[in-house]
């Protein structure tokens, strides 16, 4: 089978488009023909072993995992001897980052547990969009955030994956939202129904005058004193990702300091069956960029990685 390979830490253009060998089932696990995937900070951050705290999750010298993605939607082929959950040709997805990564490759084997069944009113280029990002969302709003009708928002990092479907959430509670991007994002932005948008390269949302009752970040490159100024009483910060030194930092403001602010310990694919709901009802409709072929994944990482991308990235495997 085709897959993305990665061999040693350093540029995106390290990768290598290698045949390696079928997986084979494990007891507990599922063989799942890969349909899409879809491009996240795990991959530029895996790929490149940078910040190089993160390598001692992926490994201190080289990828421990060779081939990166945590993301699919695909058909089951076959199952492993205590499999109860699907069938052969079952469709499935989901973020499997509690089971293991692999999915820029033709085919996988992975625990059950890490994959839902695909509803037929999803495509698989969208359930490759919701499982991860969708959740953050939902996760960091509803959960964490503890949204309420009629809040006013601000979501940081808007024009990805994470913002814009967290726009669509907050919408069904009636909540005004700023989105906080630059670049090519600002007009989309617009286009799916952000109330108000700030350039961060020409204005520091912290800095203004404006409040919030609720602010999701999937950046968090500022101290977390700097979110704190710009909440309304009681209001929250939420962040779902950003810089590693910046997350640590809320880490110690919100559990030494007790400031309201939050670091999000995602958990994976909890939420898919409400956000399947509102998919259903037309209430969320993911933000694609893509879908880009599997030989086009090393250009997509650093695509994500320089910010351009709008919306989800995906990758369209086979």
């Amino acid at each position: 089978m085709k897959a993305i390979y990665c061999p040693k830490y350093g540029p995106v253009k390290n990768l290598e488009i290698k045949d390696v060998s079928k997986p084979v089932p494990k007891a507990n696990e599922v063989l799942i023909n890969v349909k899409c995937s879809a491009v996240n900070d795990y991959d530029w951050s895996m790929v490149r072993g940078k910040p190089n705290l993160y390598r001692l999750l992926f490994g201190l010298f080289k990828p421990k995992r060779a081939i990166p993605g945590m993301e699919l939607s695909g058909v089951v082929e076959s199952l492993g001897e205590e499999v109860t959950k699907f069938q052969i040709g079952d469709a499935v997805y989901g973020d499997i980052s509690n089971y293991g990564f692999g999915s820029f490759a033709e085919y996988i084997a992975i625990h059950e547990n890490a994959i839902v069944r695909k509803p037929e009113y999803l495509s698989f280029e969208e359930s490759a969009a919701l499982s991860h990002a969708a959740n953050l969302a939902w996760q960091g709003l509803v959960d964490l955030g503890k949204i309420e009708d009629g809040m006013n928002i601000l979501i940081n990092g808007a024009g990805g994956g994470v913002g814009s479907i967290g726009l669509q959430i907050a919408k069904t509670y009636n909540c005004q939202v700023t989105g906080v991007d630059t670049g090519d994002k600002l007009e989309v932005m617009k286009e799916i129904g952000f109330d108000h948008i700030i350039d961060y390269k020409k204005e520091d949302f912290t800095k203004g005058n404006n409040t919030y009752d609720l602010i999701l970040d999937a950046k968090s490159t500022r101290a977390p004193k700097a979110y704190v100024k710009v909440l309304n009483p009681n209001g929250r910060y939420v962040t779902v990702g950003g810089d590693i030194g910046r997350l640590l930092q809320v880490v110690f403001a919100q559990y030494i300091l007790r400031k309201p602010v939050y670091m999000l310990p995602l958990d994976a694919n909890k939420d898919l069956e409400q956000i399947q709901g509102l998919c259903k009802s037309g209430k969320i409709k993911p933000l694609i960029d893509g879908p880009y072929p599997l030989e086009k994944t090393p250009w997509a990482i650093q695509y994500f990685g320089e910010g351009k991308h709008k919306g989800k990235v995906i990758i369209a495997v086979s």
